[in-house]
C-alpha cells in the first residue's frame, strides 16, 4: 500500500470485502493508467447506486467474469472522483472515509466539500 490520503497521512485501507481499487489492492492508489482517478473511498447508499447506474455505471449487478460481486449499500468502494463530484453536484453523492481517500482527489475536489461528506471530519 502506497499513497496519502487527502490530509498527508499514509492512506488506509478502503475495502477489501468487497475488495477494492483500481490495482483491486483494497486502497484507493492510482496511477497513469487510471484514467479515472478512483480514488475516493465512498460508503455506498441506495440512492448513490440507482444514481451511477442511470449514468451508465452500473456498480449493482454482478459480473463473475471479472470478479465483481457487485455492491450494495453499506459497502466501501474507490469511486472515480469526477463520479463523485457529479454525484454531491446532484444531491446523491455518499459518504466519504477521508482517510482512505486518496490526496490525487484534492485536484478535482476541494478538501472542504469532502469534509462535509464525511465519517470522520478533522
Amino acid at each position: 500500500m502506497d499513497g496519502f490520503n487527502v490530509f498527508g497521512e499514509k492512506i488506509k485501507i478502503c475495502s477489501e470485502n468487497p475488495l477494492t481499487g483500481f490495482y483491486r489492492t483494497g486502497c484507493c492508489e492510482t496511477g497513469p493508467d487510471d484514467l479515472g482517478t478512483h480514488t475516493v473511498c465512498a460508503i455506498m447508499t441506495s440512492e448513490f447506486l440507482t444514481f451511477s447506474k442511470s449514468r451508465g455505471n452500473d456498480l449493482i449487478t454482478p459480473i463473475p467474469s471479472f470478479d465483481f460481486p457487485g455492491l450494495k449499500p453499506g459497502d466501501q468502494w474507490c469511486l472515480c472522483a469526477l463520479r463523485w463530484l457529479e454525484a454531491y453536484e446532484s444531491a446523491v453523492a455518499p459518504m466519504v472515509n477521508l482517510e482512505a481517500t486518496n490526496e490525487k482527489t484534492l485536484e478535482i475536489i476541494p478538501l472542504e466539500t469532502l469534509i462535509k461528506h464525511s465519517i470522520r471530519k478533522k
